[in-house]
């Protein structure tokens, strides 16, 4: 394939660099079963099926762009599909099952040793689906769109450990997670004792789940403009906030770039589910062979994120109807103590140091705008 060779048109053909699709061809071939035809070729077969999730391409386009004929263009796709999701079961799980290592992005964390015990963040979101007429009512969602939701739990690598799906659009988080917790059962990925996920406000703080104050400044953009942190709950929510952010850029990664979750076509509902869990799995492997994927690194740098905030507020008001946990409150302000003091410390110091260099002469000038920081924050 001509495409292979120009590196810009495969990424922008296949969302992926050249030597990423060989390393995906190449497994998808020694493990999971893709095999060429008289037809068409393995790595065709392959380029066809990104094409088309990439942005969602009805067959009648691929048909055109690929010259073939839509029963071959199907039949592909499904041959595909299926060895995608059969490599998405494999890659979408935890690195680390029994947690023994922290992750250097919470050992490195300013608030650190705070969030230690956070093992990932866990939240859903909404992919639209196409259902039976006598299915539709439970998945009309707040907007009055047919989706289904989508709870995903993820690392601090923004790895998806966890993907549950097929859950109607009109359930809210609490009872989403409550349902694919019985749904998946024994292979529902648990917090061990002492450990917990990172949840946002649609969630009631229980023991394995650690939730922010509601009520309380949360997300990452509120925190840009206006008055800095000033109080212990808002200093708690503004650490949680940036690591568990992790999830709402994994989403935002993963509808970026495989757009057809945005719009999935006329398909089973089976086939829908496989799409989805087939994407997750696309999403873990350019992660860990491409360090310079452009779509993860432009996510990174400006904060590309899933968030709906008058969803966020309906979720919010559900969870305010499931009573927290004494313990786990203990938890969360015994670990906003933490932050806060840790804070007011590194303000002191500074405030501190501004004064005597002030005193002594030097710098004069940065010294004062260092001390006027210090006052601010």
């Amino acid at each position: 394939m001509r495409t292979l060779r120009n590196p810009t048109a495969c990424y922008n053909m296949f969302r992926m660099h050249p030597h990423v699709f060989e390393m995906l061809h190449e497994q998808l071939v020694t493990k999971y079963g893709l095999q060429s035809t008289k037809r068409m070729s393995s790595r065709e077969a392959l380029g066809l099926f990104l094409y088309m999730v990439e942005p969602p391409q009805p067959i009648r386009q691929a048909e055109n762009r690929f010259e073939r004929s839509m029963e071959t263009v199907s039949r592909k796709f499904n041959h595909v599909l299926t060895c995608v999701t059969n490599l998405a079961k494999d890659i979408i799980a935890s690195k680390d099952p029994t947690f023994s290592f922290v992750h250097p992005k919470l050992a490195n964390h300013k608030s650190a040793p705070s969030f230690n015990n956070a093992i990932g963040a866990l939240d859903g979101t909404h992919v639209k689906v196409l259902v039976p007429f006598s299915k539709v009512g439970q998945y009309i969602n707040r907007k009055s769109d047919k989706t289904q939701n989508v709870l995903a739990i993820c690392d601090f690598d923004r790895r998806f450990t966890f993907v549950a799906f097929g859950i109607p659009g009109s359930a809210h988080d609490w009872t989403v997670l409550q349902e694919a917790i019985r749904k998946y059962g024994p292979n529902f990925p648990h917090p061990s004792p002492g450990k917990f996920y990172l949840v946002d406000a649609g969630y009631p703080n229980r023991p394995g789940y650690l939730a922010p104050y509601r009520g309380v400044k949360y997300h990452q953009w509120a925190w840009r403009y206006g008055p800095r942190s000033s109080d212990r709950q808002e200093v708690f929510n503004k650490a949680h906030s940036s690591l568990r952010s992790v999830i709402e850029q994994s989403f935002g990664i993963l509808k970026m770039k495989w757009r057809m979750l945005l719009e999935i076509p006329s398909y089973s509902e089976r086939k829908q589910a496989q799409i989805i869990l087939a994407c997750c799995g696309l999403h873990n492997f350019i992660l860990e062979n491409d360090d310079d994927d452009v779509d993860f690194n432009v996510a990174a740098a400006f904060g590309v994120s899933m968030v709906d905030e008058d969803e966020d507020a309906e979720n919010t008001r559900e969870a305010d109807e499931v009573e927290d946990d004494v313990n786990m409150n203990a938890v969360r302000d015994e670990i906003a103590n933490v932050c806060f003091f840790w804070l007011k410390g590194v303000v002191e110091k500074t405030v501190n140091y501004a004064i005597c260099d002030m005193c002594c002469g030097r710098n004069k000038f940065v010294s004062l705008l260092v001390f006027v920081w210090g006052l601010y924050v």
